[in-house]
Order: C-alpha cells, then sequence, then structure tokens
C-alpha cells in the first residue's frame, strides 16, 4: 500500500505536497514535501490533488525537503493515486 500524500494551501506560504506527519490546529507538519511553486494543466489545486498535472514540463515543483512545518494551512486535499503519480513525475524545478 502505497503512503497517502496531500496538497496542503497555507494563506502566506503558498501550496505543498507531501506526507503529512503530524498536524495541529492550523499548523502541519510535513515530510518528504515539495512546494508547488507554479503548475500548469489543472485548473485548480483541487484538479491537482484529483488528476494531477497534464503538463509536466511546464510546472515548478522544487526539491524534496526531508521535513517542514508549515503554518497557517487552509486547505488540505487529499491526493488520487493518478495525482500522486503525476506529481512525482515532474522534473525537480531547481537551479
Amino acid at each position: 500500500m502505497e503512503t497517502k500524500k496531500f496538497i496542503v494551501r497555507s494563506d502566506r506560504a503558498g501550496v505543498f505536497y507531501g506526507e503529512i506527519k503530524e498536524r495541529n490546529g492550523n499548523e502541519v507538519a510535513m515530510v518528504n514535501v515539495r512546494r508547488i511553486w507554479y503548475w500548469e494543466g489543472a485548473a485548480s489545486i483541487s484538479q491537482l490533488a484529483v488528476d494531477g498535472t497534464s503538463k509536466p514540463q511546464n510546472c515548478k515543483f522544487t526539491i524534496y525537503v526531508p521535513e517542514m512545518i508549515i503554518l497557517g494551512v487552509i486547505e488540505i486535499i487529499p491526493c488520487t493515486e493518478k495525482a500522486m503519480r503525476s506529481i512525482e513525475g515532474v522534473k525537480e524545478w531547481k537551479i
């Protein structure tokens, strides 16, 4: 069974993809997490969590970070298997 992944949106820090380790109110600890800085091929993060992206070559998803605490979380969306394969297939965006 594959580990469950989520897209998490905070009110000021942006959008993140990864595993939720712990949640306390609007604070979420995530592991194996990457920031979704820019995407194409999905109308919203809701569609991204369900369908993934149809344009992975145009997306900017950062490198994986082992652990991160996200403050001000306002949305948590579970990802489908299809979306997880798509998001994880996007090349890491880095300089």
